[in-house]
């Protein structure tokens, strides 16, 4: 597995990583925990050196998983974990945002016991808490780092405004928000600030929430509990619609003899050397099919196929729910 920098940090990760969300949340009922250790046992025995979590996957089940899955390699992977939700102790449901300073480390403290570790390699702020100035959540985060229970900074979803007042107080390593073939966004504004920053980009669903992968359309039903149940761009109609993007896809995929998904990786990490993407996945053939994309080779010729092909579709739909929209920094 190629390895790449995030930003102009010092922190070297493989060139794809593991998001671990939809092993735990988010996408149907959770999966089966030896079965989870395996497949992330398998990503670090295929290269893999990059974990994704947060205590809101669950909520903390999803913690716990990694560090055990991981605690046998601990020093030979990076762990990234976010804090910046209220959590019911009721319900387990999120309540809100919450990124008040003594928040943040009663987060760090829960988190590094729940992942086996006495160090967060990389600490997401997960939203933009309008309620703090993001020079405190910066400050906070620079404490823990300074007293050794972080690594690295990180913030997730967060506006160019956002991110260049964070990093004056505490260099922010990498940017987690969106990137695909299908949610462009970040080329207008993020990305060419993170490049003059030096500011890694680390894209959550590469593969479109598993739409780019080819295998769902208007007739795919989802789990009740799955959250794509209540994003508008996974509506029957947008799905319909948005087809004919993974169609053109799925011709470009053909003739290099690789899967859409693959392409959809390769694709993302032709933009940038300083770009990981996280795909999730509880199965390890998907995983393999995953990391095989850090192998093809984009040419210029292709690159220019695929920005053509895919500006003939305007993508149908919102990528979050109305009540999720509130929480995306501008």
């Amino acid at each position: 597995m190629k390895k790449r920098h995030l930003g102009k940090s010092a922190l070297e990760v493989s060139a794809i990583g593991l998001g671990c969300m939809g092993m735990s949340f988010g996408y149907g009922p959770a999966g089966e925990k030896n079965a989870m250790i395996g497949v992330i046992r398998g990503a670090v025995e295929r290269g893999v050196t990059f974990f994704d979590t947060a205590e809101v996957y669950g909520p903390y089940t999803n913690e716990e998983l990694v560090g055990e899955a991981l605690a046998p390699v601990r020093e030979h992977v990076v762990i990234a974990t976010k804090f910046g939700f209220k959590i019911d102790p009721q319900t387990g449901q999120i309540a809100g945002l919450d990124s008040r300073p003594a928040h943040i480390r009663e987060v760090a403290e829960a988190s590094l016991r729940r992942l086996r570790t006495d160090v967060i390699d990389l600490f997401y702020q997960h939203r933009v808490d309008p309620a703090v100035p993001i020079e405190d959540v910066a400050g906070a985060v620079k404490d823990l780092i300074q007293e050794g229970k972080v690594r690295h900074f990180g913030l997730s979803e967060a506006g160019v405004q956002t991110i260049r007042r964070a990093h004056a107080v505490q260099p922010v390593t990498a940017l987690q928000s969106e990137y695909s073939l299908w949610w462009r966004e970040p080329e207008a504004e993020i990305l060419p600030t993170l490049k003059e920053l030096g500011i890694g980009f680390v894209p959550f669903s590469p593969l479109g929430k598993g739409f780019l992968t080819g295998k769902i359309d208007e007739t795919t039903t989802f789990d009740s509990t799955d959250f794509r149940n209540t994003v508008p761009r996974f509506s029957q109609e947008a799905r319909k619609a948005n087809r004919a993007l993974v169609e053109r896809i799925e011709t470009i995929a053909r003739k290099k003899n690789v899967t859409p998904a693959q392409i959809a990786l390769a694709w993302v990490l032709a933009q940038a050397p300083w770009i990981v993407p996280i795909p999730g996945t509880t199965k390890l053939h998907h995983l393999e099919e995953n990391l095989a994309a850090a192998a093809i080779e984009l040419t210029e010729e292709d690159l220019r196929e695929i920005a053509i092909v895919t500006a003939q579709v305007e993508v149908q739909g919102d990528r979050y729910a109305e009540a999720a929209q509130r929480w995306i920094d501008r």
